[in-house]
This record gives structure tokens, C-alpha cells and sequence, in this order.
């Protein structure tokens, strides 16, 4: 098993304690006389192996208390070294600070039953004030270091755990801006689509038929529509790059399509869809009555997007015949209907990219409604085309 390296910093106050040791020990500078160990050099024995244990402080705390407390142990049968005795308050220290949390926890209290065991027992001993001295002089070099280690450890983890909760914090706030971001793309998306859609596909249809159909009358006719459709899909165009662009504050926000506009955009939709053998047809309580009160603003922008989509698809794809929007309100829910003839029909037809229905089971979903949409059984045996929306009349948090 590979050691270890010692920390460069630990080497250095190894280095250091080490050679100011030397330096008391050439002059003479003891700390204590007449031990068991009379010789010199013995000194040096503790001296060189607390140094070598300064060295592990950090890197191996457990091995260098343990053997540390050997040598101070041992130094106390010599002449006695007071840079030992220093060293050693170091180590006790490093093994609270860098050590593992058992140990910074068993230290404290081992350290001060020591200091209080031998205080007792030179008392007991002594029986003289001087055994008071031996016990301070016993918690300064073990419990008191232990102690300022515990205080320093605290206020690491406390500023560590900190620094991870900004962390947590920051990845936090990071994931709900992705997501913030996420669900104003995928609003502008829903709503450039079902603004300018329209437009489009009635021009993409009559610009198609104007191109095939070699009348003169009908092609005016196409070319009416088609400038007609451009101009409202270039107006609203503008307007939502006006709600997208940084004005200021200078320009109120255009108010949003509410379900008082309905009878305008069947009507645009039956002037689109004359050529293609089209009729459209609103039915329902879609204005305010009966006591029920004013529907949410998120909910007539929803019940609009989706009648327009509706009819947008209806002028796409359905075949001849008559298209129905049909609106019940009650206290608790609008319900939104369109029905459209299903199958193939003559003419030019535009493309479809898949995107309407998302946008509308998208704008329903997030209201916490019901939506559906695909062919079902007519009276006549036939099927037709349902797109059937239930919204709720009053506003509520989508679940998450």
C-alpha cells in the first residue's frame, strides 16, 4: 500500500520545530532534570519523532496522535525538550481538524478526563498545590488544543455546508430558468403558430387554386383572399414581434383574442373557405350570462386558439361540407366543440406539419382540462372530424 504524501506545509513546520529544537538542545534548554534517562541525547529521541509525526499531521492525523503521544510520553523520562511538548499540541490539534469525525469527537473528551485524572492523581500523590500546576500545565499541552480544534472543524463544515446549499441554490435556480425558458418557447411557438397558421394556409390554398384554375374571375377572387390574409397575417405578425421586442414601457401590450371575436373569425374562415365548398356555422352560449360571471382570460385565449386552429385544419384538410363551432358554458366548465366533414376532397390542399393539435392539447393541459380530437360517427353514417376541448371556468394550478 502506497503512503501517503505529507502535505509540503507540514513538512516545512516539521523541518522548522525540528531544528529549533536542536537549537535549545545545543544550548542546554531543558524543561525539566534528574529523569531516568540522564543521558543528552535522549532528549533527542522524542524531539526527532514528534518532528516526524508533524510531517503526517494531515495526511495521516490517527498515526501521528497516536505515536505523537508516545514520544510525549517518553519525553517525560528525559531532560525534556519544550519544543516537543508544542509540537505535540499541534498534533492534537491536526487530529481534531483533519481527522475523521469519530476521532474529532472522541479527542475533546479523552484529552480532558486525562487532564483531570492526572490533576487527581498528583493531588492524591503531592498532596500540595503544585499538582494544580502539573494538571494546567497537562490541559494546556492536550485538552485546550483539542478544544480549539473542535471550534475551528465547526466553523469549516459550517462554511462547507454553505457553500454546497449556494450551490444546491444555484443549480436550483438554473434548472427553473432551463425550464422557465422551456415553457416560454414552447408558448411563443403555440402562439405564432395559431396567429399566423391561418393566414397562410388560406393563402397557400388559394394561391394553389389560382395557379391551377385558368378563370379569370375565380383567380381574382384567389387573389382578393390571398392579400386579404396577408395583410392580417402581417399585422398580427408585428404585433407579436412588438410583444417580444424590449420597448420600454413606451407601448401598452395588445390585448389578447378574446371569445367575443368568434364571430369574425368564422366569418374570415367562411370567406376562406367559399372555393374549397366550405360553410361554417357558430352555435352556443359563448358570451357571458346566466350569473355565472366573466371567464378567466388564460380560458377565452385557450377556447380562441383552439376554435381557430380548428378551423384552421377544417380549411387544410376537410372535405366539403359544413363546418360546426359549437361553445356550452356552465358555472363550472366551457366546453369547446368544431366538427368538420372527414375524408378526401377535390382541390388544392395545404400541408400540414402535426403542430396545431400539440399547441391545443398543450394550451389545455396547462388550464388542468380535456381535450380529444379525431374521427367519430355522424348521424348519417358517415364519420366527421371532433376536436372537443373542456376547460374549467375558473383559473387553477396545473398539476406539476
Amino acid at each position: 500500500m502506497t503512503l501517503p504524501r505529507p502535505h509540503r506545509d507540514d513538512l516545512l513546520i516539521a523541518a522548522g520545530g525540528l531544528a529549533v529544537g536542536l537549537l535549545l538542545w545545543f544550548f542546554g534548554l531543558h524543561t525539566q532534570g534528574g529523569r531516568l534517562f540522564e543521558a543528552r541525547w535522549a532528549t533527542l529521541v522524542p524531539l526527532v519523532v514528534m518532528a516526524a509525526m508533524e510531517s503526517l499531521r494531515r495526511t495521516m492525523p490517527q498515526t501521528a496522535l497516536t505515536v505523537g503521544t508516545l514520544a510525549m510520553v517518553a519525553d517525560q523520562f528525559t531532560y525534556g525538550s519544550l519544543v516537543t511538548a508544542l509540537m505535540f499540541t499541534d498534533v492534537v490539534y491536526a487530529s481534531v481538524v483533519y481527522g475523521p469525525a469519530a476521532t474529532a469527537r472522541r479527542v475533546p473528551w479523552t484529552t480532558g478526563l486525562i487532564t483531570i485524572g492526572v490533576t487527581i492523581g498528583f493531588l492524591v500523590w503531592w498532596q500540595n498545590a503544585f499538582a494544580l500546576l502539573i494538571g494546567l500545565i497537562t490541559g494546556m499541552i492536550s485538552f485546550l488544543p483539542a478544544v480549539t480544534g473542535v471550534i475551528v472543524r465547526n466553523h469549516r463544515d459550517a462554511a462547507d455546508a454553505a457553500r454546497v446549499r449556494a450551490e444546491q441554490t444555484a443549480l436550483l435556480a438554473e434548472m427553473d430558468r432551463v425550464q422557465a425558458v422551456g415553457a416560454e418557447r414552447a408558448r411563443m411557438a403555440r402562439e405564432l403558430h395559431d396567429m399566423v397558421a391561418n393566414h397562410l394556409s388560406a393563402i397557400a390554398i388559394h394561391s394553389t387554386a389560382a395557379l391551377s384554375l385558368d378563370d379569370e374571375a375565380t383567380t381574382r377572387q384567389a387573389l382578393t383572399v390571398i392579400r386579404e390574409n396577408s395583410v392580417a397575417g402581417l399585422a398580427e405578425m408585428r404585433r407579436l414581434i412588438g410583444l417580444l421586442r424590449d420597448s420600454g414601457g413606451d407601448t401598452e401590450p395588445a390585448a389578447a383574442p378574446t371569445l367575443a371575436g368568434l364571430a369574425a373569425l368564422v366569418e374570415q374562415a367562411r370567406t376562406n373557405g367559399a372555393s374549397s365548398g366550405l360553410t361554417f356555422r357558430l352555435d352556443g352560449t359563448h358570451e357571458t350570462g346566466d350569473g355565472d360571471g366573466p371567464l378567466p382570460a388564460p380560458v377565452e385565449l385557450a377556447a380562441y386558439r383552439i376554435v381557430q386552429e380548428s378551423l384552421t385544419n377544417a380549411l387544410k384538410h376537410a372535405a366539403p361540407g359544413r363546418v360546426e363551432v359549437c361553445l356550452e358554458r356552465d358555472a363550472r366548465a366551457l366546453a369547446v366543440r368544431v366538427r368538420s366533414p372527414f375524408g378526401d376532397r377535390p382541390g388544392p390542399r395545404a400541408p400540414g406539419s402535426g403542430a396545431g393539435l400539440v399547441g391545443m392539447r398543450e394550451r389545455v393541459a396547462l388550464l388542468g382540462g380535456e381535450f380529444e380530437a379525431g374521427p367519430v360517427p355522424a348521424p348519417d353514417g358517415s364519420k366527421i372530424w371532433q376536436v372537443r376541448a373542456v376547460l374549467p371556468a375558473e383559473e387553477r394550478t396545473p398539476d406539476a
